[in-house]
């Protein structure tokens, strides 16, 4: 690992988090996955809590080619399980995170790559995109959450779909398949981007939270769960200083100053 695999920058209350090996077409070796577990470990701790999350690759080939396949095949097998268990864990973190996290692909994603587009809240793409989960064509599965968050995504029709074949994607296809939510030029995806992170940051931190824990607590399970969980966030939400405050921002006929308690 260099020290730069991973660069990580906060910009208007946003971090937003780069994988810096465009030589390698941003490929998953053991070091990017070390240092992106490290950069979202580090949200966690302190009081500065981000807005939110996104998430690039550096150069405009590749968001992410997914696995580093040259060093895969140096490893031993015990290697790769533990390195599985590692990316895994850095995904799951990523997803587990309490703020909107944006995947902003710039270029193509394929097998882990996307995987880590999957982990992330939404998807912003470059129209010259290619994306896929084409494990299936190198004797294996998507073995970091693809199968799982693919078909939450998308329909488990539309998964199976791509994940049997490994068919590889356009933008345009994935805009109309749900796997993205906006596609953009390469010149205008910036402005997209900080149209998106604007209307993300609009809202009280907390509400926001809370909102999303109630989307993703409640998405498997019955209604009646979900109501209940529901009513307990918007119990936490209803004695914030926020809300307070949006109370008073609406009367008062002003932009809210949100303190995210």
């Amino acid at each position: 690992m260099t020290d730069d695999d991973v660069l990580v920058a906060r910009r208007d209350g946003w971090v937003d988090i780069t994988l810096n090996r465009a030589g390698a077409a941003n490929a998953l070796s053991v070091g990017l996955v070390r240092g992106l577990r490290a950069a979202l470990s580090g949200l966690l701790a302190g009081d500065d809590s981000p807005r939110g999350v996104s998430l690039t690759g550096a150069g405009a080939k590749a968001f992410c080619a997914g696995a580093d396949l040259k060093e895969r095949r140096g490893m031993s097998l015990e290697e790769t399980r533990a390195f599985l268990r590692e990316l895994n864990a850095t995904f799951d973190l990523l997803a587990s995170l309490p703020v909107p996290t944006v995947a902003v692909m710039q270029g193509a994603a394929f097998g882990g790559g996307l995987e880590l587009a999957l982990a992330c809240d939404f998807r912003l793409a470059v129209d010259t995109a290619e994306m896929g989960l084409t494990e299936v064509r190198l004797g294996i599965i998507p073995g970091a959450g693809g199968t799982q968050r693919l078909a939450r995504t998308i329909g488990l029709p539309r998964a199976k779909e791509l994940i049997l074949t490994g068919r590889r994607i356009r933008a345009d296809i994935a805009l109309g398949y749900g796997l993205v939510h906006a596609v953009a030029a390469a010149d205008a995806l910036p402005a997209l981007v900080a149209q998106w992170k604007a209307e993300l940051g609009a809202g009280a931190p907390l509400a926001v939270a809370q909102a999303k824990h109630a989307l993703e607590a409640g998405f498997d399970r019955t209604l009646a769960e979900g109501l209940a969980g529901e009513r307990d966030a918007y119990a936490r939400v209803l004695v914030s200083e926020d809300r307070n405050e949006g109370l008073a921002a609406f009367a008062e006929k002003r932009p809210p100053v949100w303190k995210g308690r």
